[in-house]
């Protein structure tokens, strides 16, 4: 199978794409994420791994956007802890290091331990396995990279910190993407294992359409684990949601779709899935 991934082997997607297909993949390597959908498209992959959330973070925006823009399908998720460890050249010690060169949302969450140190200037990159390769192989003194235990022994740096994150217990989120080639509005069959699903819709714009459809939810016994709005771009002030739910009774789920449909001007079913606990 060929898997594309945000980074380059050694990275948290690599780490994620080998635990959930196991090792025996191609490795398709995206420098950003927006690389990713038309690849999907042109069938380029059989399937992607894309970061959408962290619990230190939060939610990764511009990633339903991809996802919604390109209509690819939620085929599944995966939590993982993530460790993040300070890396430098074999014989740099803490205070050698002027400089941190990372992917923005590492920096960010590892922001306390950059804080206790001022005197570290922090650069953002692309990806935190592209800088570890960088630094071996261009021999860049003087200069650390924020990345996984793994990166550190591909690109044979030595971890001059370890566990760095703010908040030990860091989890990712992340979605298993595949090319969507139903149409928008289609719940699967009956008898389909699928506990969980991931949902966009749009309100009238009416006082109490979204609590009116939330009701909806809670009266089918539908949990929401997530709602997350994000503006509509082409309407000022307008704004779709993107929810999660946890699916206990199929049936029940398929009935509030259909009630929800007739309430909102917009409804488009991004994926439903096996629900994976998180970590």
């Amino acid at each position: 199978m060929k898997i594309a991934i945000q980074g380059i082997k050694g990275s948290f997607h690599h780490i994620v794409a080998n635990k959930y297909f196991g090792n025996d993949i191609d490795l398709v390597e995206c420098m950003s994420f927006t690389e990713i959908p038309p690849l999907l498209e042109n069938d380029e992959v059989d399937s992607a791994v894309m970061a959408i959330e962290n619990s230190i973070a939060g939610a990764i925006l511009p990633n339903y956007a991809l996802i919604d823009e390109y209509n690819l399908s939620i085929e599944g998720e995966y939590f993982t802890n993530i460790h993040h460890h300070l890396m430098a050249l074999d014989g740099q010690e803490l205070e050698d290091i002027k400089e941190v060169w990372s992917h923005p949302m590492a920096l960010l969450q590892c922001r306390k331990f950059f804080r206790e140190r001022p005197e570290i200037k922090l650069i953002e990159e692309k990806d935190t396995a592209e800088v570890a390769r960088r630094i071996q192989k261009e021999n860049i003194k003087g200069v650390g990279a924020i990345a996984s235990k793994l990166a550190a022994d591909m690109y044979g740096l030595k971890i001059v910190a370890d566990d760095i994150q703010t908040i030990k217990n860091n989890s990712t989120r992340f979605f298993i993407l595949k090319k969507n080639n139903d149409s928008p509005y289609h719940p699967s069959k009956l008898g389909e294992v699928k506990d969980k699903a991931s949902l966009k819709f749009v309100t009238k714009h009416d006082a109490g359409s979204l609590a009116e459809i939330l009701d909806i939810f809670g009266k089918h016994d539908l949990n929401l684990t997530k709602i997350q709005s994000l503006p509509i771009i082409e309407k000022p002030w307008n704004y779709a949601f993107f929810i999660d739910l946890v699916i206990d009774d199929f049936v029940l789920y398929k009935n509030a779709l259909h009630l929800i449909s007739k309430k909102v001007t917009h409804l488009k079913i991004l994926g439903e899935y096996h629900q994976n606990n998180a970590v």
